[in-house]
């Protein structure tokens, strides 16, 4: 599945405008940026990199924890609904160094 990121979350690794490919159903570890449901509004999607897996489900965390708005697991807790692993960045195709 394709998604676009949205806000500043996930600085510097992604950026608001990027599209990612994202591998549904795919084996998640620590460190992997994955794409869950938001909690509360399954509807919604949200980008996130995977802490560690406990008995409730994933840690989620932005890496950019000072993003207005940002919402991880530090807001809602463990996450088990996990819809697939972001295997690459494919838009925009080259990124100036800034």
């Amino acid at each position: 599945m394709r998604v676009r990121v949205e806000g500043e979350s996930m600085r510097p690794a992604l950026l608001p405008g990027d599209w990612l490919l994202v591998r549904r159903g795919a084996r998640i570890r620590p460190g992997d940026i994955v794409v869950a449901r938001l909690p509360g509004d399954p509807g919604r999607l949200i980008v996130k990199r995977a802490g560690w897996r406990g008995d409730d489900g994933w840690w989620l965390e932005s890496d950019n924890q000072r993003a207005a708005g940002r919402r991880d697991s530090w807001d809602f807790g463990p996450v088990d609904d996990i819809v697939g692993r972001v295997v690459l960045r494919y838009w925009p195709p080259r990124r100036r160094a800034r």
